[in-house]
């Protein structure tokens, strides 16, 4: 395709369209848009580049403690211990090597959630609406733009209908900016003077329009800036700061106890004054072997004190947590967010789709004060009307026909049926349910669009409350009280629409609305409110020409006529009531934020759970006039919000948060967009909700559906739970080895452990059980307890507990076996070694199954409930049977063979330090359920 001669936004519409062939009511076709895509490339911005193998490889080397261990194989090959030098090495490689897995894995799962979360784009192709992923747009497609969604590449505008843009992003302009197709502009305008144009990754503030795509990926104007300043930041969670700083501490603190262990072996076992006397070279030579000794040992201690692996660990289950969100219809867009969701006390939900099941349809039309039944499920399009009972034709009924032709046409839904025959809708629930009413009827919803041609519009929007459009009345239909040339149609709010009704249809006339009339149609949207049916009412005003292209919305939508109440209802879903009782089970509130009138939002509650017995449903208006802090007070009763505005969200929020709530909101729309970003944990809709809401969230649902923010929280606090478990696991084993070392040390005992051997099991215990850890499902009451508090250390008080008795018994158990092998083998210190570091080994694999969970006992959980464990725990059995037995490995390790008699008096001792976990664990469990009991009966009576 060749250089386009001018700047798309010098050029009309019409010669950028046949500079791209393209036309604009077909678009392209799927072979044109593969070639294109393989010569343009996806339309993505390109980013730096991540690390790859080498570079992660040599980043396992850039630690301190690592090098040191270097320095410390370098000293053993100098003084003459080759075997001691390759063996260090060995395990450092493995242990680089492991690092490296670790990373890998990470970045491979936060890529494929990256890819999961792509943003989809409506286009224009073979002459039908398509939604592609947004790499797959490609310069001549055209591209449906509407509220709430983002610009997915540079857009020459072929029409715009109200449309504005906001384009802070790029050129910093704060208000958004009106777009007008028809115009051009000189090659040197501004950016942000060109009205004509639509750039990528600014966002659709209001209105509609059609773009044809001038350039993409690297070529658009944001892909330039991205050229200049590309960076490529890794993103950190607040926790994974909190690990990071304990690892420091844990480093800080294990270098100043092996530096100590050092001193006091030097003191001890050499004598130091030996040097002020004879020199540094007569000490060395009479000690060698001794200082040397102790060095190794003092690094290798403090390489497995240092929890190097931690920072890595985390990242595996932070994003294989996520992965697991995504299965159950999550989609964590921060990281942040999924430490954040184990601390929610509150979920404020919407209510359609979210708590119901999103397929709304009309069940009931009052018009002319007669009420017609409309009968039929979901958006299967098989249905029928009756009055009283008794089934009517709509066409017969000029009022009814035309209220159904006006839901139709003031609509931008469409129905579809998929290859399974299954009937879906694109576009807005509600919409669509006039779309069906009307299929219902007789009524083609693309036969009628074509001949009542839509002039213009004035777009839904949450502060309006109602949507109109304008159409050109065919020759030879007519409307109710004449015809005309042109017609306004509008559908919204009851009480909204009322305003601009001074009149009203009456049989074949239109008479005044009076007081009275306004009265009963109030009544009968009440009514059918409190049936929990959303009522919508529909006017028309017959018009002698088309409205002129800059006429306000206010002028055009007066003195409408009324045409009557259409009410609909959007079952709950089942499973949303169960989740609403898990949630409240694991001390949760959940409460309702929706723009339905209190009646409907009530109802809905009610039959899911939310609204209590005591509970209140406030609405927007009563909102206004409470103070902060009155509505602060009033939020611990409110359960239900109804008729709220996206700015009442935000102090709803305000209010939750003031009484020390942490708290969760849902949103779809782009005036949601504050809501979600001062949420603790915004949660976008994945099928109704827009791009900006989406761009603003921390968590995406896949399926609008509250069950699965509740299963969100579930695994939230799985991750947490298997982070604290790792955590707990890896500390408690390595102050028991410190304590081990420096226990015999100071009764004068030969040191216990080799170096090698300390290195060896820093590879071993800090691999794979650790791992399986990660892995865990988690406790079956996971979702019984309160929300933890967020500002609860890693460490708590429960885990300094644990980690003390579980250092001191390990410790002692190790060098109880210890001292009776010196008595069983005197002089023959591998053995006693061995059966020493044996005792560690085994203590520590048994540790691992206890410490799948803080509280329950092994037995209930199962051994065979984590594979991985399993497999984990038999795997570091062998590597140490082949480390005792193997002939070559035994002098790299300084181990010996151990007799049966060995194992079966060692044995009994590996157990002590799990004995001691299950025991703790009983302790532990008698004082937290006491707790758990007050804590959920304080959420439940509020």
């Amino acid at each position: 395709m060749h250089q386009m001669k001018s700047s798309p936004h010098t050029l009309s519409s019409e010669e950028v369209l046949q500079h791209f062939d393209v036309e604009p009511e077909e678009g392209l076709s799927d072979d044109d848009a593969s070639r294109r895509l393989d010569e343009f490339g996806p339309n993505e911005l390109e980013e730096k580049g991540r690390p790859g193998i080498v570079q992660l490889l040599i980043g396992q080397f850039d630690n301190f403690l690592i090098l040191i261990l270097v320095g410390a194989s370098i000293v053993s090959f100098l003084v003459g211990e080759p075997i001691d030098a390759a063996a260090i090495l060995v395990i450092v490689v493995l242990n680089a090597v492991m690092g490296v897995v670790q990373e890998y894995k990470a970045e491979q799962a936060l890529a494929a959630l990256k890819k999961m979360s792509a943003p989809e784009v409506a286009v224009r192709r073979g002459g039908q609406r398509r939604t592609i992923d947004l790499k797959q747009v490609v310069p001549g497609d055209l591209v449906m733009l509407s509220a709430g969604a983002s610009v997915p590449a540079d857009l020459r505008l072929v029409d715009a209908v109200n449309l504005r843009i906001d384009e802070a992003a790029l050129t910093g302009e704060s208000v958004p900016v009106q777009k007008r197709s028809r115009e051009t502009f000189e090659e040197k305008a501004p950016l942000g003077d060109r009205a004509n144009m639509a750039y990528k990754g600014t966002s659709i503030a209001y209105g509609r329009g059609t773009g044809v795509v001038v350039a993409t990926g690297m070529q658009t104007e944001m892909g330039r800036i991205a050229d200049m300043i590309q960076s490529y930041e890794d993103e950190e969670t607040p926790l994974q700061r909190r690990l990071s700083q304990l690892g420091k501490w844990l480093g800080i603190i294990s270098l100043g106890i092996c530096g100590l262990i050092f001193v006091y072996g030097v003191i001890r076992d050499t004598d130091p004054l030996l040097i002020f006397g004879e020199g540094l070279g007569a000490y060395l030579s009479q000690y060698q072997d001794n200082v040397v000794e102790l060095f190794m040992t003092a690094v290798s201690l403090a390489i497995a004190a240092v929890p190097e692996g931690l920072p890595a660990v985390v990242t595996i289950c932070l994003a294989l947590g996520m992965q697991r969100m995504v299965r159950r219809h999550a989609l964590i867009r921060k990281l942040p967010a999924v430490e954040t969701l184990g601390t929610a006390t509150v979920i404020c939900s919407d209510k359609t789709g979210t708590l119901s099941q999103n397929q709304m349809t009309v069940v009931e039309i009052w018009a002319a004060g007669q009420t017609v039944e409309v009968s039929g499920q979901g958006y299967d399009p098989e249905g029928s009307f009756e009055i009283d009972g008794q089934e009517i034709d709509p066409a017969s009924d000029d009022h009814l026909a035309t209220l159904l032709r006006a839901g139709m046409l003031c609509n931008d839904a469409s129905l579809r049926r998929d290859d399974e025959g299954e009937y879906t809708i694109t576009g807005d629930p509600t919409e669509g349910a006039f779309v069906v009413a009307a299929r219902k009827a007789g009524v083609n919803g693309d036969d009628l669009a074509k001949s009542w041609a839509r002039l213009d519009e004035f777009p839904f929007t949450s502060s309006r409350k109602r949507m109109s459009t304008v159409h050109r009345v065919p020759e030879g239909e007519s409307l109710p009280g004449g015809g005309s040339r042109d017609v306004v149609f509008m559908k919204g709010a009851p009480d909204v629409v009322l305003e601009y009704c001074p009149r009203m249809v009456d049989g074949e006339s239109i008479v005044n609305l009076d007081d009275e009339g306004r009265d009963e149609v109030l009544d009968q949207n009440t009514g059918m409110a409190k049936r929990a049916l959303r009522v919508l009412a529909v006017a028309f005003k017959p018009i002698s020409s088309e409205p002129e292209e800059d006429a306000e919305a206010q002028d055009v939508e007066s003195d409408m006529v009324f045409l009557g109440l259409v009410g609909m209802i959007d079952p709950a879903r089942p499973e949303a009531t169960e989740a609403v009782a898990t949630a409240k089970k694991a001390g949760i509130r959940s409460v309702m934020v929706t723009g339905d009138y209190r009646e409907t939002a009530a109802a809905i509650a009610r039959e899911n759970g939310i609204l209590r017995e005591n509970g209140r449903a406030l609405t927007g208006a009563e909102i206004d006039e409470y103070s902060d802090e009155e509505l602060a007070r009033e939020a611990e009763e409110t359960d239900v919000y109804a008729r709220v505005s996206p700015e009442h969200k935000v102090r709803i929020l305000e209010a939750l948060k003031t009484r020390g709530h942490v708290a969760a909101m849902t949103g779809d729309g782009v005036n949601d967009a504050p809501a979600l970003k001062r949420a603790d944990i915004g949660v976008a809709m994945g099928i109704t909700g827009t791009d900006v809401s989406k761009q603003t969230s921390e968590m995406v649902l896949t399926d609008d559906n509250f069950a699965s923010i509740v299963s969100a929280v579930e695994e939230g606090r799985v991750i947490y739970s298997n982070i604290r478990k790792f955590v707990f696991y890896l500390i408690s084993c390595n102050i028991g080895e410190i304590l081990i070392i420096f226990v015999a040390m100071l009764a004068g005992l030969a040191i216990p452990l080799t170096p090698i051997m300390i290195l060896w099991l820093n590879l071993v215990t800090d691999g794979a059980p650790a791992l399986a850890l990660g892995v865990e499902p988690g406790d079956p009451d996971i979702m019984d307890r309160p929300p933890r508090p967020p500002s609860e250390p890693i460490i708590n008080a429960e885990m300094r507990i644990g980690l003390v008795v579980q250092a001191v018994v390990m410790s002692a158990a190790v060098l109880g076996v210890y001292l009776l092998a010196l008595e069983q083998y005197p002089g023959n210190l591998p053995v006693a070694r061995t059966i020493a570091f044996s005792t560690l080994v085994l203590s520590e694999l048994w540790r691992a199954f206890t410490a799948r969970s803080e509280r329950m006992s092994v037995f209930r959980i199962g051994f065979l409930t984590n594979r991985w464990m399993l497999a984990a725990v038999m795997s570091s059995v062998l590597f140490l049977l082949a480390v005792v037995y193997v002939p070559f490995l035994q002098p790299v390790f300084d181990t010996a063979a151990l007799s049966l008699t060995d194992w079966l008096e060692l044995l009994p001792f590996t157990l002590a330090a799990s004995i001691a976990a299950e025991l703790t664990k009983i302790g532990l469990r008698r004082r937290s359920q006491t707790f758990f009991r007050s804590a959920r009966k304080g959420v439940q009576d509020e």
